[in-house]
C-alpha cells in the first residue's frame, strides 16, 4: 500500500484502473445496456453509443477524475478546496452533496434490484427447465409480491457489500476487485463461448454490429447519448472519490481510455451473449427491462448445458451489481470520515443501516405499501426519477462548468497531464459539447424533449 502525509492512495494505475472499472461496470452494462440496444434498433443504438462514449464520456470521466485527484479529499471537501483554489464561491461543494445523495438513494433501490438477482441465481442453481413464458412472469410478479424475500436478499446484498468498504481502500475496495473483475471477464467469455458453439452468435452478431446508419433517428441519438452518460458512474460522486485516491505519477488521459474502453467491451460482450442466446431459441430481442429475469431464463430452459450457464449468467450480474454498489458506499463514507471525524468502521456500518431502510421501504413499495405514492410514483421510481433524470445530469452539467470555466486553465492543464492539441481538443469538449449534451440528456429524460 502506497501512503502519502494524507491520505491513502491505490497500489498501483491498475488497482485504479480496476475499482473504476468495477464503479462503472454494473446493472447498465449486463442488464440496461442489451435491452436498451433491443428496444433502439440494435446496430444504430450501438453505433451512436459508441461515438458518445468517445466524445462524451471519456473527457467527463477524465474531468472527474482530474478534480479527485487535485482536490485529494472527499466530493465534498474535493470542490470545497477547488472553488478556493479557483477563488471561487464555495457553493460549488454542492457538487460533491449531490453526488453523495445521489449515491445514497440510487444503492437504496439498486440494492433490491440486485436482491432479485440474487434470488435468480438461487433459482439458476436449482434450474429453469419445465418453466415457460407464463410460468417465468408469474415467478417474477410472486417475487415481487414477498416483502420477506425482497427485503432478505436485499439485507444480503447490503451485508455483502458493506462488509467490502469495511475493509478499506486497499484491504476492502481494491482487493475485492481484484478478485471479481478478473473473474467478471473469465465468466464473460465462457458466455461467449458457449454462444459461439451451441447458440447463435451470428446472428447476434449482425444485429449488433451490421450498422445501418439510417436507422438512427433523434429517439435513438438521445437514448444512446444518456446511457452513455450514465454507464460510466459519471454525476455520482464515485469518480470523484476514487480519483482522490489516485498517484501524481498516474495518467489520467490514459487510464480513463482503458476504463472506458472495458466497460464498453463488458457491455458489448454481454450483448453479443445474451442476444446469441435469445436468437437460438427464437425469442424476441426487443424484450424490454424483462429480458434477463424472464426472457433469458426462458432461452436457458431450452438450451443444452442451460442449467450451467444460466448459473454462470446471473453470478456475472451479481459481481457486477456488487462492485458498482462497493462504489457507492464510498463517497459518503470518505465525508463522513474526513469531515465530521468518524471513524470508517461507525461511517460504513451507519451509512449501510441508513441505506438498508431505504431499501425495506422501496421493497415494500412493490407490494404492502403500493398505494404509497409521492408525486404520483412509488419509492423505486421517485428514487430512480430523482436520482437518474435530476441529481446525476445536474451533478454532471455543474462539474463539466467548474472543470472549464471556474478552474484556472493551467491548473487543469498542470493536472490533466495534456498539452497541445491533445489539450485544446479536450478542454474545449469539455468547456463547449459536454454542457450541450448533458443539457440534452436532462430534457429527454425528464420528457421535455421528445
Amino acid at each position: 500500500m502506497e501512503q502519502t502525509s494524507v491520505r491513502t492512495h491505490w497500489s498501483s494505475r491498475w488497482a485504479f484502473m480496476l475499482v473504476t472499472i468495477g464503479s462503472a461496470v454494473g446493472l447498465g452494462n449486463i442488464w440496461k445496456f442489451p435491452f436498451m440496444t433491443g428496444t433502439n434498433g440494435g446496430s444504430a443504438f450501438v453505433l451512436v453509443y459508441l461515438a458518445c462514449i468517445a466524445a462524451i464520456g471519456v473527457p467527463l470521466l477524465m474531468a472527474e477524475s482530474m478534480l479527485g485527484r487535485r482536490g485529494q479529499s472527499n466530493p465534498v471537501g474535493t470542490m470545497r478546496s477547488l472553488a478556493d483554489e479557483a477563488g471561487a464561491s464555495r457553493a460549488w461543494q454542492v457538487i460533491g452533496l449531490i453526488g453523495i445523495l445521489g449515491s445514497v438513494l440510487i444503492l437504496s433501490f439498486y440494492s433490491v434490484v440486485a436482491g432479485w438477482v440474487l434470488d435468480y441465481t438461487l433459482r439458476a442453481v436449482e434450474g429453469f427447465q419445465g418453466m415457460d413464458k407464463a410460468a417465468l412472469g408469474a415467478a417474477f410478479g410472486d417475487l415481487l409480491a414477498s416483502p420477506g424475500r425482497l427485503i432478505l436478499w436485499h439485507s444480503l446484498f447490503m451485508v455483502l457489500s458493506a462488509g467490502v468498504v469495511l475493509g478499506g481502500v486497499t484491504g476492502g475496495i481494491e482487493r475485492a476487485n481484484k478478485i471479481m473483475m478478473p473473474a467478471l471477464f473469465a465468466i464473460l467469455l465462457v458466455l461467449l463461448g458457449y454462444g459461439a458453439v451451441a447458440a447463435d452468435l451470428s446472428a447476434a452478431f449482425r444485429f449488433l454490429f451490421h450498422f445501418e446508419p439510417q436507422a438512427i433517428s433523434g429517439k435513438v441519438v438521445l437514448a444512446a447519448m444518456g446511457h452513455a452518460f450514465f454507464t460510466l458512474s459519471l454525476g455520482m460522486g464515485a469518480i470523484i472519490t476514487y480519483g482522490s485516491y489516485l498517484g501524481r505519477e498516474v495518467s489520467i488521459p490514459r487510464t480513463s481510455l482503458v476504463i472506458a474502453g472495458a466497460d464498453t467491451l463488458v457491455a458489448l460482450l454481454a450483448g453479443l451473449s445474451i442476444f446469441s442466446f435469445v436468437f437460438a431459441q427464437g425469442l424476441e430481442p426487443a424484450a424490454g427491462p424483462g429480458l434477463i429475469l424472464q426472457t433469458l431464463p426462458l432461452a436457458f430452459a431450452g438450451m443444452p448445458g442451460g442449467h450451467v450457464i444460466g448459473v454462470l449468467f446471473f453470478v456475472l450480474v451479481v459481481f457486477a451489481a456488487w462492485t458498482s454498489a462497493i462504489s457507492l458506499i464510498e463517497p459518503a463514507t470518505s465525508w463522513l470520515v474526513e469531515h465530521l471525524g468518524w471513524s470508517r468502521r461507525a461511517a460504513v456500518l451507519s451509512l449501510a443501516g441508513l441505506i438498508w431502510l431505504l431499501g425495506i421501504a422501496v421493497a415494500l413499495s412493490f407490494n404492502a405499501w403500493e398505494g404509497f405514492k409521492i408525486f404520483g410514483l412509488g419509492l423505486f421510481d421517485l428514487f430512480d426519477t430523482l436520482t437518474s433524470k435530476f441529481l446525476m445530469p445536474v451533478a454532471g452539467l455543474l462539474i463539466a462548468v467548474f472543470t472549464a470555466w471556474i478552474m484556472k486553465r493551467e491548473h487543469v492543464r498542470e493536472e490533466i497531464g495534456l498539452s497541445g492539441g491533445a489539450f485544446a481538443l479536450w478542454f474545449t469538449v469539455v468547456r463547449y459539447v459536454s454542457p450541450v449534451a448533458i443539457l440534452l440528456i436532462f430534457l429527454h429524460v425528464t420528457g421535455l424533449l421528445g
